[in-house]
């Protein structure tokens, strides 16, 4: 049985749940086919995915156009789509005719419209798997209605919509079932984890996660400076700032999930990602408030919340950071 993949390129969040699934599904059945078509990090694929699955990179969306991870355009955001759109036809028929040459017996898509518009015309069942949809995300931004109604009359050709927790949308799309969380979860002891990159078993760590668009205004220098405290954060070593190199640390043995289970908390933006890493691995949670995200409310509303912590930036005004998920240990010992 040959599967083909079609995933969004908009971060990290849906190439690393697919991947999950992926390699439950070709552990479970290692003669399976897998073609992942999407443009997204190659190194996640041959970090991560089982061997045997095959990356292929074309555009199959265009999400949305981030300036950094707190902030995005939003006019930039619709040209793009639109632009995408207006060529849609040549690209289902291309897809279609490469989905009968490969053989192909299903396509899932996380979320692209482009995997189940391509899926129908090849006469293959079209699996939607995400927690929000593309047409829902659009119709929340000013002018995006027509686009969404375009999206949404191609999500009604989904033949079984797989939907994840915290989700958004779906509302075309015939025939729904709910799924528990995907997510990345660490087989590692945190203290052996620990042990392996040097940090004390009872100082408190915290990894800073804001994917791979950054945050350049982020006041690392304020990070520093904090006592009791080590901060892994990808920039050089200062004060408390402990240089973050993911290639390090796959070529060590160990993935991004492992961190993630070893330290205190994790400060981060909200998406779907990071939230059900910590929750997989019991980690607590520090997050921001964001721009215009139109999945940001769904997320904060998901998340079971304990208290507020406001703290106060010169160059950007107040941020908010909700802690929450205490149910576990502390991985280090008291402060």
């Amino acid at each position: 049985m040959s599967i083909v993949f079609y995933i969004s390129g908009h971060g990290f969040g849906h190439a690393s749940r697919s991947i999950e699934l992926i390699n439950a599904l070709v552990d479970r059945d290692p003669s399976l086919s897998i073609v992942v078509r999407a443009q997204v990090a190659p190194w996640l694929f041959a970090r991560t995915a089982r061997p045997g699955v095959r990356l292929e990179a074309i555009e199959c969306d265009t999400g949305v156009t981030q300036i950094d991870s707190l902030h995005l355009d939003e006019t930039d955001t619709l040209a793009r789509a639109r632009a995408f759109m207006a060529g849609f036809d040549g690209r289902v028929a291309a897809e279609c005719a490469w989905l009968k040459d490969s053989q192909a017996s299903l396509v899932v898509a996380d979320l692209p419209p482009l995997g189940i518009a391509a899926a129908r015309a090849a006469g293959l069942p079209a699996v939607a798997l995400g927690n929000f949809t593309w047409d829902w995300i659009y119709a929340g931004y000013a002018g995006g209605a027509d686009l969404a109604d375009d999206i949404g009359r191609i999500y009604a050709q989904t033949t079984l919509a797989l939907r994840l927790p915290m989700w958004g949308g779906f509302a075309t799309m015939p025939a729904v079932r709910d799924l528990p969380f995907i997510a990345r979860t660490s087989t590692r002891d945190p203290a052996d984890v620990r042990d392996a990159f040097g940090w004390s078993r009872h100082e408190r760590v915290v990894l800073v996660s804001f994917g791979g668009y950054g945050l350049d205004r982020l006041d690392l220098e304020a990070l520093s400076r904090l006592e009791g405290y080590r901060v892994l954060a990808g920039t050089e070593a200062h004060g408390s700032i402990i240089p973050l190199d993911e290639g390090l640390i796959y070529d060590r043995g160990f993935r991004y999930e492992d961190l993630v289970g070893a330290v205190d908390v994790v400060v981060t933006k909200p998406g779907y990602g990071i939230i059900a890493e910590c929750l997989a691995n019991q980690t607590p949670l520090l997050y921001t408030s964001r721009g215009h995200f139109v999945e940001y409310d769904v997320l904060v509303r998901a998340m079971p919340r304990s208290s507020i912590i406001t703290i106060s930036s010169a160059a950007n005004g107040p941020f908010t950071w909700t802690t929450c998920w205490h149910s576990r240990r502390p991985r280090s010992g008291p402060p």
